[in-house]
């Protein structure tokens, strides 16, 4: 395939030529071959496919809510062509023969997956870490080893095999015992969010960056919600993502959300969540994850004390960030290195993550100047409904995974069959000798270092009283 007049990320124009399953040239004004199909994208952009670091797709366990190919087909019409799943299913992933079935049913996959080792009291690090992993976690660190907490001794074990086995480590950073529990007295749309308070987040953050920090370790926070918690991971010299619905939303919508706006970490002040915005958009926040963590929508309403926390968002992910640099002040370079360039640099995936000669084709196009109203209902997770409800996003054209077109918007059947890959299992390209005697041409707009020495902002919550509810998306 021809892929003709393309806009990249960073605003250059070129023809890419997608053979097999990677990118063959990158370069202007390429010659079709007699037999080629050519596509003309002309005022459109032409993207690297999002790595999602975090979903769960519920399987095995919680198929009512998900399936390894309703949560894939969703992600091809976000544009996301890699997602790693997280290991809170039922049972968890925490063994080789939890692995392995969970692997069986990650071949329904459309797109290229990962799939996470859980680390709790009962986990068995001699079968687990034998496999081919993509992470560890997202590890709940807790002063009480509870059904997703575990001690600091059980961390660092975690912390000492991972690097062992060259697995990272992921951290879920919220202190229960710093949990607001006078909040429990409250029914409101808020006090979920007044529960689970800021200061939680900081000092889970600090800590688990502390214990890492002094055995030499990195470690990778998940779902960051404050800005002191992202300030906290940088100065630590570790990595850290945010979500959209912490980046987009606020305890000002909660009114409108209720219980669908319920999550962990919870939703924060909307001066905060500015804070976070800023963050994302300068720096120093490494990726955007999803944590897409559906349920049905009779689960959901519910009060707030019964239901269960998470939100829907692999689909919806990319089309509000592009929504979003259309208007800016976040730009298209930027969402390229927070969806697919930083996190394929975090966690090792040298084949993938940039629109660059050798590397896997994992592409998105995409016209910014069209805008679709979103609508829970016409999503394709199983659940319906969606906390961006209203919201305008640009959504793809098509999606490909290695050469192939996995999803096409207008095609008569939209998705391909199943051909997802574990990325544990693919090989990085040899670069040693670019192809056809040309010097392969990577796109430009590395991200810069960020600076890591901001000077923590207050946090305003109220002083919690000790609690614990350690419920998991």
């Amino acid at each position: 395939m021809l892929i003709r007049n393309a806009t990249l990320a960073d605003g250059r124009t070129r023809d890419v030529r997608v053979s097999g399953e990677t990118i063959d040239t990158v370069a202007p004004e390429l010659d079709a071959a007699a037999d080629e199909r050519v596509v003309d994208a002309t005022g459109k952009r032409l993207l690297p496919g999002m790595i999602d670091a975090h979903v769960h797709f519920r399987q095995p366990g919680f198929d009512h809510k998900e399936t390894w190919e309703t949560g894939s087909k969703s992600a091809a019409a976000g544009g996301v062509t890699t997602v790693v799943d997280q290991p809170n299913t039922d049972p968890p992933t925490v063994d080789g023969a939890t692995f392995d079935q969970k692997l069986e049913y990650a071949r329904q996959s459309l797109v290229d997956f990962g799939v996470n080792g859980g680390v709790t009291p009962d986990w068995r690090p001699d079968r687990l870490l034998d496999r081919q992993l993509f992470a560890l976690g997202e590890v709940f660190l807790a002063d009480s080893t509870g059904e997703m907490g575990i001690g600091e001794s059980l961390f660092v074990n975690a912390l000492e095999g991972g690097a062992a086995h060259g697995v990272p480590v992921t951290v879920h950073a919220e202190d229960a015992s710093l949990f607001n529990e006078s909040a429990r007295e409250r029914d409101d749309s808020d006090a979920w969010s007044a529960y689970r308070a800021a200061r939680a987040e900081v000092a889970a953050v600090e800590r688990a960056c502390t214990i890492a920090a002094e055995r030499g370790v990195g470690i990778h926070v998940a779902h960051t919600s404050t800005p002191r918690g992202i300030d906290a991971a940088a100065e630590a010299g570790m990595t850290c993502e945010v979500t959209p619905h912490h980046m987009l939303l606020s305890r000002s919508d909660l009114g409108d959300l209720g219980t669908l706006g319920q999550m962990n970490p919870p939703l924060r002040r909307e001066k905060r969540r500015q804070r976070v915005y800023r963050r994302v958009v300068d720096g120093p926040v490494d990726m955007i994850a999803t944590d897409h963590a559906p349920h049905t929508r009779e689960e959901k309403e519910t009060d707030v004390w019964s239901a269960p926390s998470g939100v829907p968002g692999v689909e919806t992910a990319l089309p509000l960030l592009l929504a979003e640099a259309r208007r800016g002040p976040l730009t298209f370079e930027r969402v390229r290195d927070l969806t697919a360039a930083n996190p394929a640099e975090v966690f090792g995936l040298p084949n993938k993550g940039r629109v660059a000669e050798g590397n896997d084709a994992d592409l998105v196009l995409v016209d910014p100047g069209t805008t679709e109203t979103i609508r829970g209902t016409e999503l394709h997770t199983r659940c319906d409904w969606t906390p961006f409800e209203g919201r305008v996003g640009v959504f793809p054209e098509w999606t490909m995974v290695r050469g192939e077109i996995v999803y096409e918007r207008d095609a008569a059947e939209p998705f391909a069959a199943p051909r997802g890959k574990n990325v544990r299992e693919q090989s990085a390209p040899d670069r040693s000798e670019p192809e056809k005697g040309q010097q392969p041409e990577p796109e430009r707009g590395q991200q810069p270092e960020p600076e890591r020495g901001q000077q923590p902002e207050p946090e305003t919550d109220q002083q919690p009283e000790p609690g614990a509810d350690d419920r998991p998306n």
